[in-house]
């Protein structure tokens, strides 16, 4: 028989035990749908799974990736899946005129990664010179957003557009072709498969300034489960911080068992790309923490989707977004020290 002292012990030890397992059996299971298969865009996410900054904030995350065949985004307002990585603050205002009752929460890119590129020394060297091109290689997508920005308040023309079917052959052999990309992919892809390295111009940095990659979720979650959504803001943000600052290599592993077209040089040059152009980690964000938003970034954005007869000027674009869950500060000490 154990002597008082020790059976209270050991008693202790069994309910803390019991506890640590009720403890993990309490995770709350939420899964958190991308629009693309998995890259270095997504990395934060799956930082935030692999290095278990998720299991602290008491989540079990699913990441069900997105691709060419699947429509994650239809899954979020029937309550199939608890999150959402949105594109930009357009898909955001729709779903406000459609009456979707989906709101953005949080906005990893402080940047959209949207680019223009053209080749250097012909005469298509700064972005005014792309309205020289006749051949401006625009998707069906890019042509019903950001291309009716370009037209409205940077003088380009619809006639300029020839149907850009995500083949980078045309652009590689017409000198004065201009093309459409992501910073963080189709330079790269330029410079290793032809040779030579492309002027790249980020919408962005001229004036197009949604928000990108955002977090999305339901207003029913909203309303009932205000902590659960905190938490998983709050844990992707630190896994953000820690997929771009710190050692990613369980996070890119992760990725690469999702998708296995990745490889760790196109990983790379995704987040260098990222650093370089400031699409995390700049404006707000260097102040209120990654994911930060602001009423007035949004109304701008808005109003130039107003002017370019992308969204009706009726549109109640605030009830899009919630400032509720972001501008905490919340892992600005894991961003390194200048």
């Amino acid at each position: 028989m154990l002597p008082r002292r020790a059976f209270v012990l050991a008693l202790a030890a069994a309910a803390a035990a019991a506890a640590g397992t009720g403890q993990a059996a309490a995770l709350d299971k939420v899964t958190f749908g991308t629009n693309w298969l998995a890259e270095a865009e997504h990395g934060g996410y799956y930082q935030a799974v692999a290095d278990g900054t998720y299991a602290k904030y008491g989540l079990d995350v699913t990441i069900q990736q997105g691709g060419p065949t699947a429509n994650n985004r239809m899954l979020l307002p029937v309550g199939k899946i608890e999150f959402y990585l949105g594109a930009n603050m357009i898909q955001a205002f729709a779903a406000v005129e459609e009456n979707i009752p989906t709101v953005v929460v949080a906005a990893i890119f402080q940047k959209d990664p949207q680019v223009l590129m053209s080749h250097p020394g012909v005469g298509l060297d700064t972005f005014d010179d792309l309205k020289k091109s006749d051949n401006i290689l625009i998707s069906k997508e890019g042509i019903a957003s950001y291309y009716q920005w370009l037209k409205t308040e940077k003088g380009f023309s619809e006639k300029q557009v020839k149907p850009y079917m995500f083949n980078a052959a045309p652009f590689i052999t017409d000198k004065r072709a201009v093309q459409q990309g992501y910073v963080t992919s189709e330079p790269y892809q330029i410079e290793t498969k032809a040779g030579f390295k492309p002027n790249v111009f980020l919408l962005a940095d001229y004036g197009f300034d949604t928000y990108s990659t955002t977090i999305e979720t339901t207003r029913k979650l909203i309303e009932t489960k205000p902590d659960l959504v905190q938490r998983f803001v709050d844990a992707s943000i630190i896994g953000w911080y820690n997929y771009i600052y710190g050692d990613n290599r369980a996070a890119n592993a992760l990725i690469k068992k999702d998708n296995p077209e990745m490889t760790d040089a196109l990983l790379a040059n995704g987040v260098a790309k990222m650093k370089e152009y400031g699409i995390v980690d700049s404006g707000d964000a260097l102040k209120l923490g990654i994911g930060a938003m602001s009423d007035h970034q949004i109304k701008s954005f808005f109003d130039k989707m107003v002017r370019a007869k992308v969204v009706k000027a009726g549109t109640d674009y605030w009830r899009s977004y919630t400032l509720q869950f972001v501008n905490k500060g919340v892992g600005l000490d894991l961003r390194p020290k200048p």
